[in-house]
């Protein structure tokens, strides 16, 4: 209590300082919190003194308000290792901080919570330790709040109660010890609550589970225990409960009966905090004697009842302490047993009391049915990911992420908890094959598509609360061929010669092995090739995109996606007529993409490309820097491809030695 006590007045002495007022600009400030943050100065390089921090051009990741006041601060996955700082708490106009995804330590300071404007607060995934400050409840507008992945212990405040506004608070993989605050259940406002994998204990409170507005409510992996009030059910996948021997309830699978137990549903606890142990959280046999004022005269708790209770306080703190620690070391144990979080799904149809993986969907639609996971388990466990890792990788599907939407699937970019960067394709179950047969037979061609100019895909999920697919791909560095198409000169993404004619192998190796394709009686036609689809990594090396992605979807989505194709010209002619794709009809695409590469634009209907002067083709950002004898050929393996008879395109194989002789 005394610490606190200093801790404020030191704080409201900083805070009341005139220098603060005077001299301490926003730009110190900033350049302060930059000196916290990277402590060396190698990652926020644009932060540098006798520069407007408001400026597009400077001070990265800080945007202002029309006044000029710092509004957000978003350096998110910048590799920071230094400590939040306290200085944070000048910016009073600060409505979001993002600085998840780094290597932050020490302690959470309670000065933070003096940003009442702040409504978005994410420092998920660091190494922050310590206490979470009490204080954090005085934050009036806050909405979302992320303390997830880091090293916080001790208990969750009660405090977080009075955050009235508050939709997301998410704090599993934490070393959390203390019961489940009943005050959650008093924000109107929680959507989604997350404290699995903590050292929770106590049983549920019933105030929670009534929350008018929770939808989700994941308390796996504690020590939490007691009746599981009935108003839960009403969550249905929403509500995680799993590898929490103690509790127990009706209607729930995987749940025994409260036999022994209370029928009443919990009472309301209240974790201990320190300096906060009241008379009500002890025995009546402990409680002090109080004051009794009569006459004038108080008469006061003897000394030795003093000392008497001190001691007896001692010996609860002590004997917490060491129940603490054993239940650590007990849930230790337990999790060594069950499986490191970080693990797939090895097991699916093998019963177990820690299902990763929820890959069931509403409305009975359940392609990964445990009845048939002999079909399935043999190609898809390695593949699986849960849907909490797939959250994590893209910040709760934050827009900040949001690479691009559709209709039926959106695309998000992520990191994995390895490093790795991942690009999320989500898509919505009403888009996918309603008939789980053909469902399954998609997954599995998509996960046996292992080419060097395939994008790989690394897993996918499927969530019942979401309604929704995921597939999770490897991402690369230098994006699409398309923004290296119709580029100005002076741009930097201008592609030299021998890298266009790499590109182009890339592509036809591709589709090459796609049409050869061992276990698939013509070969696989991906339907959708366009410069959009065609990603390159590090090294400028070729990689097809969304390949096979047509066997998980319904046809109508699939003719929809046509749609882009069929304005850019990727589409062959005979297509109108049959409505029907072939080889033939990638090798029509692929055709289209050689000229699109000779010529740099991304519209080649205006051009000459077949007949044409072969100088005024090819694009004139190489400044006649090519071969003339390859570009000649290669103008004629896209005219042969984009032929307006299928029947005389030649097959990719033919095309594999014609490239491989000529180019």
């Amino acid at each position: 209590m005394c610490m606190i006590l200093l801790k404020l007045l030191l704080f409201l002495t900083w805070i009341s300082s005139p220098s603060l007022s005077t001299s301490m600009t926003q730009l110190d400030t900033l350049l302060a919190i930059r000196d916290s943050l990277d402590p060396e100065n190698r990652l926020l390089l644009s932060w540098t003194p006798h520069s407007d921090p408001c400026s597009s051009v400077s001070f990265e990741g800080v945007a202002c308000n029309e006044q000029g006041l710092v509004t957000n601060i978003s350096l998110q996955g910048k590799g920071l290792y230094g400590r939040v700082p306290e200085a944070l708490a000048a910016l009073k106009s600060l409505t979001g901080l993002f600085l998840h995804f780094n290597a932050l330590t020490g302690i959470l300071p309670m000065e933070i919570s003096t940003l009442t404007e702040l409504s978005n607060l994410y420092l998920n995934v660091n190494n922050l330790s310590g206490d979470i400050p009490r204080e954090i409840g005085n934050m009036s507008n806050l909405q979302v709040l992320q303390l997830c992945y880091n090293k916080f212990s001790g208990s969750i405040p009660t405090d977080l109660g009075r955050l009235r506004k508050l939709s997301v608070l998410a704090l599993q993989y934490n070393q959390l010890n203390s019961a489940i605050p009943a005050s959650l259940g008093e924000v109107g406002t929680l959507a989604r609550l997350d404290l699995s994998f903590n050292n929770l204990f106590g049983p549920i409170p019933v105030t929670l589970a009534n929350a008018p507005n929770l939808q989700t409510l994941n308390i796996r992996n504690n020590s939490l225990s007691g009746r599981v009030p009935t108003a839960l059910i009403r969550l249905r996948g929403g509500f995680q409960y799993m590898n929490n021997p103690g509790l127990c309830g009706t209607g729930f699978a995987d749940l025994g009966s409260c036999k022994g137990v209370s029928t009443s549903e919990p009472v309301r606890p209240e974790p201990y905090e320190p300096g906060d142990i009241s008379t009500k959280d002890l025995p009546a046999s402990m409680e002090p004697q109080r004051e009794s004022c009569g006459g004038g005269h108080c008469k006061r708790t003897s000394k030795s009842s003093k000392i008497g209770l001190v001691f007896t306080v001692i010996g609860l703190v002590f004997a917490s302490t060491v129940a603490g620690l054993l239940l650590l070391f007990w849930r230790r144990s337990q999790i060594q047993k069950i499986g490191s979080s970080d693990n797939r799904l090895k097991q699916v149809c093998k019963k177990s009391a820690f299902p990763l993986i929820s890959l069931e969907y509403s409305d009975g639609w359940d392609p990964l049915d445990k009845g048939r996971c002999g079909y399935s388990q043999e190609f898809l466990e390695s593949f699986m990911f849960n849907l909490e890792e797939v959250e994590r990788a893209t910040q709760i599907f934050s827009e900040v992420n949001l690479l691009g939407k559709s209709d039926s699937s959106a695309v998000y970019r992520g990191v994995l908890r390895d490093g790795s960067a991942v690009t999320i394709k989500c898509i919505a179950k009403t888009s996918c094959k309603s008939d789980e047969g053909e469902f399954l037979k998609g997954l599995k061609i998509l996960t046996s598509l292992r080419h060097e100019n395939l994008v790989r895909l690394r897993g996918f999920c499927c969530s019942k609360g979401r309604g929704e697919c995921f597939l999770i791909y490897d991402s690369l560095s230098n994006g699409s061929l398309l923004q290296y198409l119709d580029v100005k000169r002076n741009s930097g993404r201008v592609l030299d010669w021998s890298t266009r004619v790499f590109i182009i192998r890339g592509i036809a190796k591709g589709i090459d092995y796609l049409h050869r394709k061992k276990g698939s009686k013509h070969g696989i036609v991906h339907q959708n090739i366009s410069a959009e689809n065609v990603l390159l990594d590090a090294g400028y090396k070729a990689l097809l995109a969304d390949s096979g992605l047509h066997k998980l979807l319904e046809d109508d989505v699939v003719f929809s996606a046509l749609k882009a194709s069929a304005a850019m010209g990727y589409l062959p002619p005979e297509y109108t007529k049959t409505g029907r794709l072939t080889e033939k009809s990638d090798v029509y695409a692929f055709g289209v993409i050689v000229f699109q590469l000779l010529t740099g634009k991304r519209d080649i209907t205006q051009l000459n490309c077949q007949s044409g002067i072969l100088k005024d083709i090819v694009d004139e950002n190489l400044e006649g820097m090519f071969s003339e004898s390859e570009a000649t050929k290669l103008r004629r393996v896209a005219v042969l491809c984009t032929h307006e008879s299928p029947h005389l395109r030649p097959s990719m194989d033919t095309l594999m030695l014609e490239l491989d002789d000529n180019v």
